[in-house]
């Protein structure tokens, strides 16, 4: 019993002296969940097993990856900020910021990869026919304190340690008519709080994507592409000091009698934002046309009890099962005049017609904030 209390008051000491030390700022070291464990993301997002009614065959002209590679025109992209080194250029549009490489898909997919798996991620999923790669949940070590006690007590009892964040990041690689390849990181958030005022449990939510760590991983993987560690931040550090052209709020507006987003921007500007807050709030996204401009997603609607609760020291890891069955839908994003028009059409390509509509509708246009 006083070996048991003696221990417990050497860890309380540790948590309490690193709390009090100063994280460094500007360090990435993740470190992802263990293999075969989750902490999926509440409230209305889930990542399912590819479903092969989007698959296309042989025959078929639509997949993913060959439409893009056979679309009529390149699609027109912001250019307010390019900079490029090499074959290697960063897009900015707002906070948004994405990769063109002069190269195409196939040449790409092994680095990027690799490129995750060396920075300490487990992949949850990776689909080379839509150019998906997706890491589990990781955690930024580089926040934990760094000092004595932590040093010394930390090589032990390293799972004592544990920040109230978790991070996992989508790249999506688009293949253009030109041959070039657009590469977009997204990044997706949880945060630990306690439940009640009592703070004796606590539980995971959502916090806000951060474009500034996307950015960072963006610079990282260009150096993976062959730009040198100089050359990366300089051309982020231009393409952040050059204004951006201003991105258009999305309106939710009533059309028909069904909910849809209007944005007051080009299509091609729209397709892009739809693309990568679809990203952002984690849809599974099973294939794209862009030239209907439809995105085949899954949607698994909020149930009553959506958080994760938090038990003792050593249980940091959690997975959770949806209770409710996921649908399928079509996102549709249109010109209408001159703004671009987004609608959610059911798996059979009518008007959704139930609350899952009003829901994605007002998902895709938080992130659009």
């Amino acid at each position: 019993m006083t070996q048991h209390t003696a221990r417990l008051s050497l860890i309380g000491l540790a948590v309490a002296l690193s709390a009090c030390s100063v994280i460094e700022e500007g360090k990435i070291d993740y470190k992802s969940a263990k293999k075969g464990s989750t902490l999926e993301v509440p409230p209305d997002l889930t990542q399912l097993t590819k479903d092969t009614r989007y698959t296309a065959s042989p025959d078929r002209s639509v997949s993913a990856v060959a439409l893009q590679a056979g679309q009529a025109q390149v699609p027109t992209v912001e250019r307010a900020a390019p900079l490029q080194v090499g074959d290697v250029e960063i897009m900015r549009d707002g906070d948004k910021r994405w990769l063109v490489v002069n190269r195409p898909v196939d040449q790409l997919w092994e680095p990027t990869r690799e490129f995750w798996l060396d920075h300490g991620f487990n992949l949850a999923q990776e689909k080379s026919d839509l150019g998906i790669i997706e890491t589990e949940w990781a955690e930024n070590r580089a926040k934990l304190p760094q000092d004595i006690i932590r040093s010394t007590l930390g090589k032990v009892f390293d799972s004592l340690y544990s920040t109230s964040e978790r991070d996992r990041f989508r790249t999506r690689l688009e293949r253009r008519a030109d041959g070039k390849t657009e590469i977009y990181i997204t990044h997706r958030g949880m945060e630990e709080v306690y439940s009640n005022t009592n703070k004796d449990s606590t539980i995971w939510q959502p916090r806000p994507a951060d474009p500034e760590l996307e950015t960072e991983f963006l610079r990282r993987l260009m150096i993976k592409l062959g730009t040198s560690e100089e050359q990366s931040r300089a051309l982020v550090a231009s393409n952040k000091a050059v204004a951006a052209q201003p991105t258009a709020a999305a309106q939710i507006a009533t059309v028909n009698g069904l909910p849809a987003l209007q944005l007051s921007e080009p299509f091609d500007r729209a397709w892009r934002r739809v693309g990568v807050a679809l990203d952002r709030t984690g849809f599974t996204v099973e294939d794209r046309d862009r030239s209907k401009g439809l995105y085949f997603v899954r949607y698994v609607p909020p149930s009553a009890d959506s958080t994760e609760k938090k038990k003792g020291w050593f249980s940091g890891w959690f997975s959770s099962k949806p209770e409710n069955k996921p649908g399928q839908y079509q996102i549709a994003v249109r010109t209408a005049g001159e703004k671009t028009q987004v609608t959610v059409l059911d798996a059979k390509g009518q008007p959704e017609t139930t609350q899952a509509a009003q829901r994605i509708v007002r998902v895709i246009a938080d992130d659009m904030k």
